[in-house]
């Protein structure tokens, strides 16, 4: 395990500034995600923490001490990246053993230890398969054992299940996670796929151009985010312009009490309320409770059920479970205000 601090690093290729002052304090055995879209800068943070890349200014520090100028091989940060990259000619065994014989680590050593990971991965069995015999995920998780096996301090990982379909990246999101709450170890995951962000962090930094936008817990960033583009990175929302007195937020279309809403902020003529699509209650039109608007359309997903409701001119996405409302229907809507975000705009 290791504390991981990143201070102010700067990353320029050619005359593009890639990174700019990322400041990042990863606790000792936290899993934290780098989340954010292609081209971000989330792999090449990975790259420099793990020494692949230099950096141009800042420092990395592991319990304090910086490793900026450490090599890459001595760093105690070892990188999973999204191709495995296992040597084909070597078997399971061999692929496991590879680092520890780099290492000098003598034969009976090298032996308990690769024993131990293979139980560890759950590969009993497979020692003697090639990579090109194995699954994806049984080829991933001999990755990860290679990996292990130098005992490394940080283990960064790098988009590592994208490669798989959707069933096992499930299986192997689980495996992942499970594994690293037993052994304790720091872990930075890379990837564009929020809902692994979601599921699999402690913490997560939200990146954008080159730019940490907001470091915070899952459900902090999924329900508090501080700014619009964060908000947007977590799946469509809801917007509306209007203005905000005595508490209530006003426009053409609905007139909301936000007394409930912990991020109200000053009086003003030039907000927009976010309003997640979860936050929308659909109810039927003998309830009396709600504003009045019409089914426009109607997509059915299994455990949700997305809307769109026209309210007089004004469009809103509603996404909820259990429902039996159709495309037409006359129905309410009741929106839960404790959920919603209200974003002040330049007058």
């Amino acid at each position: 395990m290791s504390h991981v601090k990143l201070i102010n690093l700067t990353k320029h290729f050619d005359k593009v500034e890639v990174l700019k002052n990322i400041n990042l304090d990863i606790k000792e055995g936290e899993i934290v995600s780098l989340l954010g879209p292609s081209g971000c800068g989330k792999s090449t943070t990975l790259k420099i923490i793990a020494g692949i890349l230099e950096l141009d200014d800042g420092d990395i520090l592991f319990d304090e001490k910086s490793v900026k100028n450490i090599p890459t091989g001595k760093r105690d940060a070892s990188i999973v990246f999204q191709e495995y990259l296992l040597f084909p000619h070597m078997n399971v065994f061999e692929n496991i053993e590879f680092g520890l014989k780099m290492k000098k680590v003598n034969k009976k050593d090298r032996k308990e230890k690769v024993e131990e990971l293979i139980d560890l991965v759950k590969l009993r069995g497979y020692e003697d398969k090639y990579p090109s015999e194995l699954s994806g995920g049984q080829q991933q998780r001999v990755a990860i054992a290679r990996t292990l096996a130098i005992n490394p301090k940080v283990l960064l990982l790098d988009e590592p299940f994208s490669n798989l379909d959707i069933n096992l990246r499930n299986e192997m999101r689980e495996f992942v996670l499970s594994l690293q709450k037993k052994l304790q170890i720091t872990t930075i995951l890379v990837t564009h796929d929020k809902e692994e962000a979601l599921m699999m962090s402690d913490k997560i930094a939200v990146m954008l151009n080159g730019e940490i936008k907001q470091y915070d817990e899952p459900k902090k960033l999924y329900e508090k985010p501080k700014t619009k583009c964060v908000a947007n990175i977590f799946g469509e929302r809801n917007y509306i312009r209007g203005k905000i007195k005595d508490n209530k937020f006003i426009n053409d279309f609905i007139d909301l009490d936000l007394s409930y809403c912990e991020s109200l902020i000053e009086e003003t003529n030039n907000v927009e309320l976010m309003i997640p699509k979860e936050s929308i209650k659909l109810n039927s039109l003998e309830t009396k409770k709600g504003i009045k608007g019409r089914i426009i359309k109607r997509k059915y997903a299994g455990e949700q059920t997305y809307y769109h409701i026209d309210i007089n001119g004004l469009e809103l996405k509603s996404s909820v479970k259990n429902s039996n409302f159709n495309e037409g229907d006359m129905i309410r809507i009741e929106i839960q205000t404790d959920k919603v975000i209200p974003f002040k705009l330049n007058d």
